[in-house]
């Protein structure tokens, strides 16, 4: 059963980073570079966007990886947590001022990949 949770986990992030990469990004630099924004910041700001691009495909091959090999499940503490974090972050800044980002998927998409990883490992 664990397998599952880990697949779906893996499965979720990788589309999760299919769309944040390119439809998101796109739609993303479009805004920015449309911004009265330093080129530096520009430049930046799209380095922050991919990072958390990385992040998601990382989580994607941590979490596959960890369903085939019982021995690294070790691995997915880390995602797990980062994930939780990353979830309550998007909650706590969506229920503040940025009420904006409780329209977005990052608490949704982090808060189900932290929980089908403890799912998978439990």
């Amino acid at each position: 059963m664990g397998y599952w949770f880990l697949m779906l986990g893996a499965a979720l992030s990788l589309a999760g980073m299919v769309f944040h990469g390119f439809i998101g990004g796109k739609i993303y630099m479009e805004n920015v570079n449309r911004s009265d924004l330093e080129p530096l910041t520009k430049s930046l700001s799209l380095i922050s966007w991919h990072i958390f691009t990385v992040f998601l495909f990382v989580s994607a091959v941590t979490l596959s990886y960890s369903a085939y090999n019982a021995g690294f499940v070790i691995a997915v503490y880390p995602v797990i947590v980062v994930n939780l974090l990353g979830a309550a972050l998007f909650l706590l800044l969506g229920l503040g001022k940025h009420r904006v980002l409780l329209l977005m998927p990052g608490v949704y998409l982090m808060g189900t990949t932290a929980l089908l990883g403890w799912f998978g490992i439990s």
